[in-house]
């Protein structure tokens, strides 16, 4: 009798991977449980559940705003694009489904609570396109150097203390950007202007715009070398994990907060600056904002915290059991690019009050135009920080 050979691409999980994986489940298991057991450890436990099923998703679908950019940019691929379009369309739904249970009518002054609807000014302007310019310089997004770190990679933990001190870089400038540019800027909120069925209609016929010029721009891919992947490897298309992504992010801000990454990285540099004496004794008024803003932490879990260290190890258990898990040593000129990139990414999210997740993403789905503004510039500075690694630098 023949036996059947594997190519690597369709090997099954090796025995030590899937002990792996499981023990990292029964850790995530416990950790669920100890949350719970805390106060406020409903909206703890919740979060850890939800960052598992994010990292999950993020990891499997290749969900990193960066890649799938740069796809598109050199190859005309629009595949992953579209999966974040489809991300926000299905948001943007849902969100609008919430808000008019909770807020029937969106009269002027009135916000739904909790969503990442923030200030349109200058500063998030240069703020966003910063976000962008770091975001190419480390080769992802902060949520996708999450996940990375589930897949072992070690340049992620270089990036992410970049973005700590990018942080601390925001909060010194705070006060004199808020004053002079922040204070005074509006706060739009599209059903506002034109209620929720005519932000829901301008919503979804720009994202179906911005869809049909990718589509006419996109050029079919080469067919993959290994044609015939098993399930437990094969990367999941962008509009499938994009979907299940927008429909997590609604669940999440109906159950807990909206979906973002940076609030518990901002909040751990906030208290490390402010106990090393770095910063002002005041901030003014950025406690006021929503979105993904920085606390002095009292304790050490929060939300965000539950839910970052659940996408970490959700994205862990993904590679793991798909053979993604390959730590490897970066170069000098690696690790000096994405903690450069990472400072970069931390500063700008500081002052935008999230990244792409917490201000595009989230904010889009709420009709934020600060989200829409975020999506414009960052991609602007993206394309700038793409261009730059294609340079032949020397010295």
């Amino acid at each position: 009798m023949s036996s059947v050979q594997l190519t690597p691409g369709q090997a099954r999980p090796g025995w030590a991977a899937l002990l792996s994986a499981v023990a990292v489940l029964s850790t995530a298991f416990l950790l669920h449980r100890h949350l719970a057991a805390l106060p406020g450890g409903r909206a703890l436990a919740l979060s850890l559940a939800f960052g598992l099923a994010f990292g999950w998703l993020l990891q499997r679908s290749r969900f990193c705003f960066y890649c799938v950019s740069r796809d598109f940019i050199e190859q005309r691929d629009a595949r992953g694009l579209l999966g974040i379009l489809a991300a926000l369309a299905v948001g943007t739904l849902g969100y609008h489904a919430v808000f008019g249970a909770f807020l029937p009518e969106p009269a002027a002054g009135r916000l739904p609570p909790g969503a990442h609807i923030g200030p349109v000014s200058i500063v998030l302007v240069g703020a966003s396109f910063t976000f962008g310019l770091g975001m190419a310089l480390a080769g992802s997004c902060i949520s996708a150097q999450l996940y990375r770190l589930g897949e072992g990679a070690l340049t992620a933990p270089i990036a992410l203390v970049g973005t700590v001190l990018g942080f601390v870089l925001g909060l010194k400038a705070w006060n004199g950007l808020y004053l002079g540019h922040i204070q005074e800027a509006p706060v739009l909120w599209l059903p506002h202007h034109l209620g929720y069925e005519g932000s829901l209609g301008v919503q979804l016929l720009g994202l179906g715009a911005l869809g049909w010029l990718l589509w006419s721009l996109h050029r079919k891919p080469p067919a993959p070398t290994d044609v015939h992947p098993r399930w437990w490897r094969r990367r999941w298309a962008p509009h499938v994990g994009g979907i299940l992504i927008g429909g997590l992010g609604v669940l999440a801000f109906l159950r807990v907060s909206p979906l973002g990454v940076t609030s518990e990285l901002g909040s751990v540099a906030r208290t490390l600056a402010d106990h090393q004496g770095w910063l002002p004794s005041r901030l003014e008024g950025l406690d006021t904002f929503k979105g993904c803003v920085t606390t002095i932490k009292e304790t050490l879990w929060s939300n965000n915290g539950s839910l970052v260290v659940g996408l970490v190890l959700g994205a862990f258990i993904a590679a793991l059991l798909a053979g993604d898990f390959k730590p490897r040593w970066p170069t000098l000129p690696e690790a000096v690019r994405n903690f450069a990139g990472g400072v970069l990414m931390g500063l700008g999210s500081m002052l935008a009050l999230g990244c792409t997740v917490g201000t595009l993403l989230s904010g889009i789905m709420a009709a934020a135009v600060s989200g829409w503004v975020f999506l414009v510039c960052a991609g602007l500075g993206l394309w700038l920080g793409w261009w730059l690694r294609r340079q032949p630098w020397r010295g």
